[in-house]
């Protein structure tokens, strides 16, 4: 076979990592992986010590939370320069809930001309229609359903309560789609909200303060017994308590599908450093918690306990992140252009296997969005997605690479030993040295295949 290219270098795979490794590419599919002599191609390049990944799908990007802010344009572009080569944009869009088959069509006709990296969509529920669009939206592709047990906003961001949810995920079980959901106890969330308001304290320590552990823990229960009651496969969407991923290990050990995503956010900042620091800035839902817990989830990853490493990436504009009242501040970061690396480094300096990588950020999400046909994996016949990072020392800040709509970033001033310095997509090169050469509409829609009815039941 004449391969169109090959890397030669310590290529991370799931399961092992194979040093002076080689992955070849042909027709933008991974043709072979080999160990030594690498074969001859059209272009060949002999890298060294960098690592060879498979292209990270981030599970968890909102590009349109901001109107005329951010936009695919954007975040697909800082996907490309981070070795993100997949996105799963989440639906609650300022001005277009994606509730429907129209709703994501809508949302296909208006990413696709724009994608520079390729891209899957969640569904979700308008609370006044319920479950009645489920079947619709999976028939026009998207890749699971997100949902949330607290309320950020009734139109864009809405709660949906407990006999709600229910119906939702017995409508989701048949499909075999996974249910999503944010983790906040409504009624807990709005009442440990109203002490502290009571109290007078509105600095960096407020946020923490209104959304203690338990608000997470308790709205994890419901999400999962949910899962367990209608056997459909539950997914915490993130979790920044190492408790949390017990729960669902228990709810596994019952033989229950129950996975939790942790963020990036969560593995790298903590409250009594980053949040004190950055106040507003550092206002994520659920909130960052304490340097002891950030260990403790990078022990959940050791463990296995992590099924997902995502950003819940999100790019407000700095006026709804800089009010000094805490509370009043939009919540959620950027982290697209950072992940990958920011995951090596905090893999690195804890002795953690970087096949956790290859797993939590490539293999793991394809199975999770039903994409793994194409994409998630170094594996003969799937998309030739990768993402090489060398070892050249850089320190992080968002605002001069030029790929951000926006130029602050909680991660600004990181050292970083590992930089990406190159993405391919389906085996053309998407991003060099932090340039991105993607043109908007080279990503493309990509969704999970059509379940096939064989004599009556789905598979």
């Amino acid at each position: 076979m004449d391969f169109d290219l090959v890397l030669q270098g310590t290529v991370v795979l799931p399961d092992r990592i194979v040093e002076k490794g080689y992955v070849a590419v042909h027709a933008g599919k991974i043709a072979e992986i080999g160990l030594g002599v690498p074969p001859a191609a059209r272009e060949r390049h002999l890298l060294g010590k960098a690592l060879i990944l498979p292209g990270a799908i981030d599970a968890q990007v909102h590009s349109l939370s901001q109107r005329d802010q951010e936009d695919f344009i954007w975040s697909t572009r800082s996907a490309a320069a981070g070795g993100v080569t997949t996105i799963v944009d989440m639906p609650y869009d300022e001005g277009n809930l994606v509730c429907s088959a129209a709703a994501v069509k809508r949302k296909i006709e208006h990413a696709s001309p724009q994608a520079r990296v390729d891209f899957a969509l969640y569904g979700t529920v308008d609370p006044q229609e319920g479950p009645a669009r489920i079947p619709e939206m999976v028939e026009a592709g998207v890749a699971a359903f997100k949902f949330s047990t607290f309320g950020t906003d009734p139109k864009r961001f809405p709660r949906i309560p407990p006999a709600l949810l229910d119906a939702c995920f017995a409508a989701i079980a048949p499909t075999g789609l996974t249910a999503g959901v944010h983790n906040e106890d409504d009624e807990a969330v709005r009442s440990y909200m109203e002490q502290v308001k009571a109290s007078g304290i509105t600095d960096w320590r407020a946020h923490g303060l209104s959304r203690p552990a338990i608000t997470e823990l308790l709205a994890m229960h419901t999400i999962f017994e949910t899962g367990a009651n209608t056997g459909c496969p539950s997914h915490v969407v993130h979790c920044s308590l190492g408790r949390g991923y017990d729960i669902a290990r228990a709810y596994r050990r019952d033989g229950f599908a129950a996975t939790v995503e942790c963020c990036i956010h969560y593995l790298t900042l903590d409250e009594e450093n980053d949040v004190r620091r950055l106040g507003g800035k550092a206002k994520i839902n659920p909130p960052l918690r304490p340097r002891a817990e950030v260990e403790r989830l990078w022990r959940k990853v050791a463990e296995g306990d992590v099924w997902l490493v995502s950003t819940d990436h999100v790019s407000w504009s700095e006026n709804r992140k800089t009010n000094p009242d805490m509370l009043a501040n939009a919540s959620g970061v950027p982290g697209l252009e950072v992940m990958v690396p920011l995951f090596v480094k905090g893999a690195l300096e804890r002795g953690i296997p970087l096949t956790w990588a290859a797993r939590l950020m490539a293999e793991n999400p394809a199975k999770h969005f039903r994409l793994d046909h194409i994409k998630g994996a170094l594996t003969s016949g799937k998309d030739a997605d990768i993402t090489v990072l060398e070892p050249r020392e850089s320190i992080y800040d968002a605002s001069a690479s030029g790929n951000n709509v926006v130029g602050w970033s909680p991660y600004n001033g990181i050292r970083l030993p590992w930089t990406v310095s190159a993405t391919y997509l389906r085996g053309e090169k998407i991003a060099e040295g932090g340039k991105v050469l993607a043109e908007p509409g080279t990503g493309r829609f990509v969704r999970p295949p059509p379940r096939q009815v064989i004599s009556g039941a789905t598979a």
